[in-house]
């Protein structure tokens, strides 16, 4: 956890290429991230998001340019980077053998924090678990198991976030828990890196947006001003048809974070 604020961007990335038996996957990535602000890294399947989360957490080498976060270079300092960090993957780690509490309770043990139950039971509250706490985590839904799953990241308050695609393969109502939690996170002050496949995950979560395609940030900046590169709207007066997604939760009916 970081006891002071480091001047500059949280994570700043200068140049960094990454290759995999000749393919080159990053070719020169630069990025700012500025501390408490959510920046969604949008591509396709292939682009080189998860490379380049691996390489900021300390996974994986960069063949060449620089890395840092809150103030600790990623190749000269990578403990305390570890530190500072924490990575939530694609799929969530839980054990499902555990409960819930008890995950959490494993973490914060490894971590070697005082009071692990407390930390615990905070932090099931905080994610709307506490009566869930108590269950396998097996039995969680998508939502709940994700929550867990992000729960357990921020034990130690690390000051980054990392999350990697964090709602593949969830239904609109998980992703919907998700995308709450993760706006929680940043109003919290937490810096927290995204990165997705979906555009409108990115354009409803994201306090700025970078495109990484074939290797590189084509574009970055605010929704506002990735759409300012395109020509002005023309203004058409049209039936606006309800999404399927709309119908789907309106039809079903919200659930409460416990439910989902």
């Amino acid at each position: 956890m970081r006891t002071s604020p480091v001047p500059g961007p949280e994570i700043r990335i200068q140049g960094l290429t990454k290759a995999f038996a000749g393919t080159e996957v990053l070719r020169g990535v630069d990025l700012d991230v500025e501390a408490g602000t959510i920046v969604a890294l949008l591509g396709s399947n292939g682009a080189g998001k998860t490379t380049l989360v691996r390489i900021l957490s300390t996974l994986l080498s960069a063949d060449a340019g620089a890395a840092t976060v809150c103030g600790h270079g990623v190749a000269d300092a990578p403990q305390r980077v570890r530190e500072s960090i924490s990575l939530t993957g694609q799929f969530a780690a839980v054990d499902e053998v555990l409960t819930g509490r008890e995950n959490l309770i494993l973490v914060a043990r490894l971590r070697h924090l005082s009071r692990p139950a407390e930390i615990a039971d905070e932090l099931l509250a905080r994610f709307a678990l506490t009566d869930a706490g108590q269950r396998r985590a097996g039995t969680y839904s998508g939502g709940m198991r994700r929550r867990l799953d992000i729960a357990m990241s921020l034990i130690g308050s690390p000051p980054v976030i990392f999350l990697d695609e964090p709602t593949t393969g969830l239904d609109p109502q998980a992703r919907n828990e998700v995308w709450e939690t993760v706006r929680e996170l940043a109003d919290g002050g937490t810096t927290v890196l995204l990165t997705t496949q979906y555009l409108e995950e990115a354009e409803h979560l994201a306090d700025r947006i970078a495109i990484l395609h074939e290797g590189r940030i084509i574009q970055h900046g605010t929704l506002a001003e990735l759409r300012s590169l395109l020509p002005s709207a023309t203004v058409e007066v049209v039936e606006k048809q309800p999404s399927l997604e709309e119908i789907f939760l309106s039809l079903v009916g919200p659930k409460t974070r416990e439910e989902s």
